[in-house]
């Protein structure tokens, strides 16, 4: 018996089947593009992949569909058998090649999110986990006698205040305490992130003796820095953290703090794109934190990709 059911794309292809294939490396491309730019590339990118391979696999499998059913040599009538019920009728409306189309379809998506949701699970999945800053305790304020800069050395990842991570979590600071604006304490708190790269900046200026904080695996240095440095490209920061040579698109970014009976607190970071004045008299402007080698203002900033 011969199928007179016509699908209604049937003999025409959606894509040429040259381009397809490239339609679909380009979503892939532009996948990994925002996967470190913009998540609205990112989506595009997706979009544009899953669409370009179900029509990759519809085209392929188009000889398969349109193939001729074999040919049945004339036998002699017979009696008309009785009328199929209707949910029969129905079922044999659909070809042999519609069935192969569905099944090469349906395996095509099932083996290609096989492969691509692990991938994409282990690429993106850490941008979004347990990605905050824990609220740092430096122990005293009278550890940081005003007007002079100490290099502190701390556990960044804590978990109830106990290090969760010594080995790896790491992080310093450049605190100065500015005295008192009124009734409020004032620190200047730099991170030693250049913000080129990322490098770590260094203090130019003597070092003192090393103590550590009782019970809070935080490490006390003083320092007297004529500035700041960074030792992998040459960016150069003053002692308010204005960039002042160097590669670097902005100031260097900062910690904001309270004080929790009687100690200094870090309660992450924040960017600056700069800062006038000094010590408790610096204004700072101020933005969320955003990567190294981003600017955070003027017409540079509407080039940069969206940070979220």
């Amino acid at each position: 018996m011969t199928d007179n059911f016509e699908h209604p794309d049937e003999g025409r292809a959606w894509l040429s089947p040259s381009l397809a294939p490239l339609a679909f490396a380009a979503g892939l491309i532009l996948v990994l593009i925002g996967l470190v730019t913009d998540y609205i590339v990112f989506g595009v990118g997706i979009a544009i992949a899953i669409v370009a391979g179900f029509i990759w696999v519809y085209n392929s499998s188009r000889e398969v569909r349109e193939a001729p059913e074999p040919e049945v040599a004339d036998e002699p009538p017979v009696e008309a058998a009785p009328a199929a019920p209707a949910s029969a009728q129905s079922a044999q409306r659909y070809s042999r090649g519609g069935l192969l189309t569905g099944a090469t379809i349906g395996l095509g998506a099932v083996i290609g999110a096989a492969v691509t949701v692990p991938i994409l699970g282990f690429a993106v999945a850490p941008a979004f986990i347990d990605q905050g800053e824990d609220d740092i305790d430096l122990g005293p304020i009278g550890n940081f006698p005003e007007g002079q800069y100490v290099i502190a050395n701390f556990d960044f990842k804590r978990v109830n205040n106990e290090v969760e991570a010594p080995s790896v979590a790491r992080r310093t600071a450049y605190i100065r305490n500015n005295g008192f604006v009124g009734d409020l304490p004032s620190f200047t708190i730099l991170s030693n992130r250049c913000v080129h790269l990322g490098c770590p900046v260094q203090p130019a200026g003597p070092t003192g003796d090393a103590s550590d904080v009782d019970g809070l695996s935080v490490t006390l240095v003083p320092v007297q820095p004529a500035n700041f440095s960074c030792p992998c490209h040459g960016g150069a920061y003053d002692t308010e953290g204005n960039r002042t040579a160097g590669p670097p698109v902005r100031a260097l970014d900062r910690y904001q703090f309270k004080i929790v009976n009687g100690n200094l607190v870090l309660a992450g970071r924040f960017s600056v794109s700069e800062v006038d004045g000094q010590g408790s008299e610096a204004k700072i402007k101020a933005y969320k934190l955003y990567p190294p080698g981003t600017h955070v203002d003027g017409p540079d900033q509407w080039m940069t990709p969206l940070v979220s």
